[in-house]
């Protein structure tokens, strides 16, 4: 592993039942924006969801630096209509500092995340991983359904990150991926 780095995959084969991804090799350091890039079905959300902790490591080693901390936010919304959660509880779970949060989501906090739209409740959940005191953060798709002041705001932010952080993403949105990424890592279809 690089001694800077805060995550290191060496030869990573990664799934659930069987490997769907892999062999991949991927460092982060802090201050990167690594965005895994592919056609779909080759596993980025897998491989993520790997580094997360949710996906199954088959072969290969995946180190993280000592005491890292994660923020995850997934690709598909939480299901909450039977959670009675407000956008403020959601921020005290990943302990997210709402006083980091751009305006247009303050006025999310108070409500249920089930009165949210899928919209808002993606782009909640994306400012609950980047405001939180992980030093990784992991989004899946986090353009899909926010509007395009909120990919706007989420630019904004991504390019005037936290040196100490690092961040995987994988979106669609190559002009998104362009606008915020400092390395671009293509994986194949398998």
């Amino acid at each position: 592993m690089f001694p800077q780095s805060l995550i290191a995959l060496e030869e990573v084969q990664a799934g659930y039942d069987r490997p769907v991804v892999g062999p991949v090799c991927l460092h982060v350091a802090p201050g990167e924006v690594v965005a895994l890039w592919g056609p779909n079905g080759c596993g980025k959300t897998t491989l993520l969801n790997a580094v997360g902790g949710g996906a199954r490591v088959f072969s290969g080693s995946l180190r993280r630096r000592p005491g890292l901390r994660v923020a995850h936010q997934h690709q598909n919304p939480l299901p909450v209509h039977r959670v009675p959660l407000s956008g403020r509880e959601l921020l005290g779970l990943t302990q997210a500092d709402p006083r980091s949060l751009p305006v247009s989501v303050h006025s999310l906090l108070a409500r249920r995340l089930s009165e949210l739209s899928g919209g808002q409740l993606q782009f909640l959940q994306v400012w609950a991983s980047l405001a939180s005191p992980s030093a990784l953060v992991l989004l899946d798709e986090p353009t899909n359904n926010v509007d395009p002041d909120g990919v706007a705001l989420l630019e904004a932010a991504l390019q005037a990150r936290d040196p100490s952080r690092g961040f995987v993403i994988v979106s669609h949105d190559r002009r998104f991926v362009e606008a915020v990424a400092t390395r671009l890592v293509e994986l194949p279809r398998r």
